[in-house]
């Protein structure tokens, strides 16, 4: 043992280093300049990592950093009015181990991105186009809504795990763009989590947590 330094004092250290360490495991720092994912598992050169299989950084090429497109408007035609498409480590290989994504969000007039979670990662949202109205929700007991309306330029982060949404204010599209802390940062919609599970979660328990008719359950998860 060191001298002059007491035992507690070490112990205390570990502990808060293995704290630490739990902390930041969602996406832990990479131990190399990169580890492009690899779909071929049976391949020689592939080395598994974190959820994926990395192939021999001596075939990496530029296009396993690249993607094109992202400035093309996608379809909004649907009941919500908007449409997310997201750049994580399934669509550009090279984010693997690098902890971070990015999405374009479209919205037509009135639509929305509704209440939903990312289990693995805060969100940094920049508004290109139109007028949002944002806001997130903390957790019990306090569940306090931070809420702003957002025109373009305007910027609103979303801390990680918390229910958030977005919702375009305006009578023209809107879009912006999200950066995100992981490579695969997951998504959680609430009303498809809670009415739309496969299989389907007990009317009773529903109507129960929500304080709803039986009826009005049973119909809420034939919409989802």
């Amino acid at each position: 043992m060191m001298k002059g330094v007491p035992k507690t004092l070490l112990v205390s250290v570990a502990l808060l280093a293995w704290a630490c360490s739990l902390a930041f495991a969602y996406d832990p720092s990479p131990l190399q300049d990169f580890c492009i994912a690899i779909n071929d598992t049976s391949s020689d050169h592939a080395v598994f990592v974190n959820g994926k299989f990395c192939k021999d950084p001596k075939l990496a090429t530029a296009n396993d950093f690249f993607f094109s497109g992202l400035n093309t408007p996608r379809d909004t035609s649907n009941p919500l009015g908007s449409n997310v498409t997201l750049l994580n480590v399934d669509k550009i290989l090279g984010l693997n181990t690098l902890g971070i994504s990015l999405a374009r969000i479209d919205f037509a007039p009135y639509g929305l991105n509704p209440p939903h979670i990312h289990p693995r990662g805060t969100e940094i949202l920049v508004v290109q186009e139109g007028t949002l109205l944002v806001g997130f929700v903390t957790s019990n007991p306090d569940n306090r809504l931070f809420s702003k309306v957002l025109n373009a330029g305007d910027v609103f982060v979303f801390p990680i795990g918390l229910i958030h949404f977005q919702f375009n204010v305006g009578k023209t599209n809107a879009v912006a763009f999200a950066g995100l802390s992981s490579q695969n940062p997951g998504l959680i919609t609430i009303a498809n989590a809670v009415f739309g599970s496969n299989p389907p979660i007990n009317p009773n328990v529903l109507a129960k947590a929500f304080q709803l008719d039986r009826n009005v359950v049973n119909y809420l998860q034939k919409k989802f």
